[in-house]
């Protein structure tokens, strides 16, 4: 289950392609502060060409009552380049470059290398992740009811659009975003899923524009290590 949530830490690169609220919302305060916020997260990831930061995650699954918790540390290049690395509870180390992936768990001494296309479990996650995609074209974005974070700022829904015709986000009902009050970065996410289980991610420590370096996201399969072709998988 940790493996498929880290897809959507990527978000804090790919949050700059969601640019609109649902089409005929009121235009009322609530909007008026939804737009605001939007143009605002907008131009902070335009501005940003590389980013590290700690996170901790914690992943409820439908059925059972304690949540998976875990954290570590992330880095985000631009174009399309993404360290994750999980410290804790257990080490696990994934490396993307482009449509590239590469996962690597020292305790099993194993790395399963493959395609984003093959291996996500739908589109979504990959175009959140490349910071492409147009999401504004899948999703709605609106204030999430009651729904304050730090500072005042509206809490930002995002819904999957019923008319879209993509199988990908038919595995999520709804992305809700808080926002740093400054420096408007991404500060928490929760992906809602179908199936009932939520993965939350906190983000702390943001370091952006840091120069970092490319070998920072180049992985040398080490001596002794089983290489595992990942399966493609089928569309949800």
């Amino acid at each position: 289950m940790r493996r498929l949530g880290w897809v959507f830490g990527s978000l804090l690169l790919a949050a700059a392609a969601v640019t609109g609220v649902p089409s005929g919302a009121e235009e009322g305060k609530e909007s008026r502060e939804v737009k605001e916020a939007v143009k605002k997260l907008q131009a902070r990831y335009e501005q940003t060409r590389d980013l590290q930061a700690d996170f901790k995650q914690s992943t409820k699954i439908e059925g059972f009552g304690t949540p998976i918790m875990s954290s570590g540390r992330m880095y985000i290049k631009k174009p399309g380049r993404l360290r994750w690395d999980y410290l804790d509870p257990n080490v696990e180390e994934i490396y993307v470059t482009q449509n590239d992936v590469m996962m690597y768990v020292p305790e099993h001494k194993q790395v399963l290398i493959g395609k984003l296309t093959q291996m996500a479990a739908s589109q979504a996650p990959l175009q959140l992740l490349q910071g492409v995609g147009k999401l504004d074209e899948q999703f709605d974005v609106e204030a999430t009811p009651d729904g304050r974070g730090e500072g005042g700022l509206p809490l930002l829904t995002l819904l999957p659009k019923q008319s879209a015709a993509h199988e990908s986000v038919r595995t999520v009902v709804k992305i809700v975003l808080e926002l740093q009050p400054k420096s408007h970065f991404i500060k928490r996410l929760a992906i809602h899923e179908v199936s009932g289980n939520v993965s939350t991610f906190q983000f702390e420590n943001l370091k952006p524009n840091s120069g970092l370096k490319n070998t920072l996201f180049e992985f040398q399969i080490p001596p002794g290590v089983e290489v595992v072709k990942a399966p493609a998988l089928s569309p949800p």
